[in-house]
């Protein structure tokens, strides 16, 4: 049952990220909707542009929850110390998104998930602590920190490889141009590599690279980390949750520092970016969380019992409705506007 959940997530990520680096690099799909907010004298409409990044983030984001409580069920972890966990870390991370980009970039109208990341590796293993502090003074079950480090490392690599896909709609994150590249790198990109023309993208009208080659470093990221994922899903399922923790860490924190060789977008004032030195620092600081205590006791995952929290209200709608807050957090535009002009087809009356 194991090996079927893993064959059947591999085949459902795989479908989604071969639709998406094919289709998503087309102007078409940067835009959601408009939403129409003031009528000009001219009688058209200013707009408020909805994106299929703020989309995709969403969805991405939530998968990755899910994923991970599924993981975490499975390995029979108390459900209201697991909610009450993710939900501070959302509290912290969906501001730091924001704030980490502000200090490194000095710009307040983008975001960093690397950033945010950072932020939550930090901070995590200091709200399980708390969190089992706070049930075990109400007798209530506590959570295995080990556990739930790397059902939740796991799903951040998830969501983060499943969300390079909202940065391929919007063309940010975008690779360098092949013709600035070694021959070796052209030959190997070339029939793959990502072409952006729409002007509201941001490798056109930032990297002004319109029309050209780019290394598809976001469609790259998708699959590694998507990979990674899963094989960490392998050992998390066969109890081993330490080297699980670790395998995603040190996948997700050394492409990060590598990945960011190839790319052409602006990532701060030096030349070793403060978001490579965050990945870098992250690396011995999770090796330090592996030395946490653990519980005594043998757990042995089951993912027949993982599916069930599917059928459970409460992480359900907590779920939609984190969806509902991530999509106009990060699906509202600040950076491009809409003109409307509404008619009536007099045909079709």
């Amino acid at each position: 049952m194991n090996l079927l959940f893993i064959c059947c997530a591999a085949l459902l990520f795989s479908i989604i990220i071969a639709y998406g680096v094919h289709y998503l690099p087309r102007e078409r799909w940067q835009m959601l909707a408009v939403i129409p907010t003031q009528k000009e004298e001219n009688g058209t409409w200013h707009g408020a542009n909805l994106t299929s990044y703020g989309f995709l983030i969403a969805t991405s984001t939530v998968c990755s929850v899910l994923y991970s409580l599924i993981l975490l069920q499975a390995a029979s972890a108390p459900l209201t110390g697991v909610l009450a966990v993710v939900g501070l870390l959302f509290l912290i991370g969906i501001p730091a998104s924001r704030w980490v980009a502000g200090i490194v970039e000095k710009k307040q109208h983008t975001f960093t998930i690397g950033g945010s990341f950072f932020c939550g590796l930090l901070i995590t293993p200091v709200l399980i602590l708390l969190v089992n502090a706070t049930w075990a003074w109400k007798k209530l079950p506590t959570m295995d920190i080990q556990i739930v480090l790397a059902a939740i490392s796991i799903g951040y690599i998830l969501g983060e490889g499943l969300g390079r896909l909202a940065c391929i709609s919007y063309g940010c994150c975008y690779g360098k141009p092949l013709r600035d590249c070694s021959p070796l790198t052209r030959r190997l990109y070339n029939r793959i590599a990502f072409v952006f023309n729409g002007n509201t993208q941001k490798a056109v009208y930032e990297g002004k690279l319109a029309g050209e080659k780019l290394v598809p470093v976001q469609g790259i990221t998708c699959v590694i980390y998507t990979f990674a994922a899963l094989v960490s899903t392998l050992l998390f399922l066969q109890s081993r949750f330490t080297e699980a923790f670790l395998l995603s860490l040190f996948v997700s924190q050394l492409w990060r520092i590598y990945s960011e060789t190839l790319r052409a977008d602006f990532r701060g004032f030096t030349k070793f970016s403060a978001y490579q030195k965050m990945s870098l620092a992250a690396l011995p600081y999770g090796v330090l969380l592996t030395f946490l205590p653990v519980s005594t006791h043998q757990i042995v995952p089951s993912i027949e019992k993982g599916l069930m929290i599917l059928s459970q209200p409460l992480p359900m709608i907590s779920i939609q409705l984190l969806w509902v807050v991530l999509f106009f957090w990060f699906g509202r535009s600040t950076v491009t506007s809409s003109t409307l002009r509404l008619h009536v087809v007099h045909k079709h009356i």
